[in-house]
């Protein structure tokens, strides 16, 4: 309202207020029964605008636009000065009522199409709008269940323009209903993160690893970790694939030693964020993908220490450890190099040739290489930007 108050009283519309009016008064049934269009009915028009336009801004805003549908054609230096000043104030006013509508729609009624339609023609006036940006990207995770293409790739683009935004010191004056900066940054990434997981799941892992370490609930939400889980479970996947095509069938060697020692790094850190899925699955909501979950951490914690024996003391004590960044490729064995090749199920010796079944791979629900999928349903999404503050 006070961008609106303030439009109206620049010194450039002083002259246009001060115009004449009609002679005499006129009552609201006069001017419903006269021609909205002949001079007299544009000067009651005008003259309803500059009586309600403080006090009841609606009635203002129908009178403004009753007038400015009228032939424009020869208009006088007088009448075009508040054809002008109508324009004007109609635009503050519709963007001051799409500015109040976007947030609500989108944080209060989860009203995803309609936020985002209107929020897109709010970024067709404003592209560089961060504020929308913001709120339509870090919400964006939340239409992924709705199977809409078109509010999918809206949400992907808006998320990454927001971030590089943000990332390069653009900032917004109010926050809300997010926290701050760090929430904003936190679900943008893991926007981009769960839109991209199955056609880029190495970039997307640096998105998912970066929303995780935000002091944010994210952190707190067991999807995450699934995500995180399911982006190394891909990359797992294609350097089983290069150590078949390379190693099968060959007598283990030092190179093929330390191919395995790279894919363990790789199998811990997905035991880890599976673990960490798990032991924050406490909803009942979750039951069905935490058992997914559960069951792709036994395997691989299986496989990998030839064992369940210890698996409930390890989910139990994950939270309690930092998340683990991405493994930096070895050049060179580790002091106790793990010598059981990808796939066997015991400890190998030297010259023997390693089994290169995944483990998991015959899984339901899964990714394509056997890996848990995380849920994307509407109950099981975390708390945060799309969830009202006071829930």
């Amino acid at each position: 309202m006070k961008t609106i108050n303030r439009l109206v009283t620049m010194g450039a519309i002083v002259a246009v207020l001060a115009l004449p009016v009609l002679a005499k008064s006129v009552t609201s049934n006069e001017l419903a029964l006269q021609d909205p269009c002949t001079e007299e009915g544009k000067t009651a028009s005008y003259q309803a605008f500059v009586d309600t336009r403080k006090t009841d801004q609606d009635k203002a805003y129908e009178n403004a636009k009753k007038y400015l549908a009228c032939p424009q054609e020869g208009a006088t230096e007088a009448t075009q000065k508040i054809i002008d000043y109508l324009k004007k104030w109609v635009t503050a006013y519709e963007d001051l009522k799409e500015k109040q509508k976007f947030p609500d729609l989108l944080y209060n009624q989860r009203k995803y199409p309609e936020a985002y339609d209107l929020g897109m023609k709010m970024l067709t006036k404003d592209p560089e709008n961060l504020k929308v940006l913001i709120d339509l990207g870090a919400n964006g995770y939340l239409v992924q269940g709705l199977k809409n293409p078109t509010l999918n790739a809206e949400a992907i683009k808006d998320a990454k323009k927001a971030l590089a935004l943000l990332e390069a010191g653009k900032t917004v004056d109010q926050w809300t209903p997010l926290s701050g900066k760090d929430e904003a940054m936190a679900y943008l990434n893991y926007t981009i993160g769960v839109f991209t997981v199955e056609s880029d799941a190495s970039a997307a892992l640096k998105n998912l690893l970066k929303a995780a370490q935000f002091e944010t609930s994210l952190k707190k939400a067991s999807q995450i970790y699934a995500y995180i889980g399911a982006a190394y479970d891909e990359g797992y996947a294609k350097m089983q694939e290069q150590y078949t095509a390379k190693y099968k069938d060959q007598a283990e060697t030092p190179e093929s030693k330390l191919a395995v020692a790279n894919i363990n790094q790789v199998i811990d850190r997905i035991i880890d964020a599976y673990a960490r899925a798990v032991a924050l699955a406490t909803d009942p909501k979750l039951a069905t993908q935490k058992a997914v979950w559960q069951g792709r951490l036994k395997e691989l914690y299986t496989y990998r220490f030839k064992s369940d024996t210890g698996l409930d003391g390890f989910i139990a004590a994950v939270l309690s450890k930092p998340l683990p960044p991405e493994p930096t490729p070895l050049t060179s064995l580790p002091a106790e190099p793990t010598s059981a090749p990808i796939g066997t199920s015991g400890t190998a010796t030297t010259g023997t040739t390693a089994s290169t079944t995944a483990p998991g791979s015959t899984q339901s629900n899964t990714t394509t290489n056997g890996a848990a999928k995380p849920g994307t349903t509407k109950t099981a999404t975390p708390t945060g930007p799309g969830k009202p503050k006071n829930n």
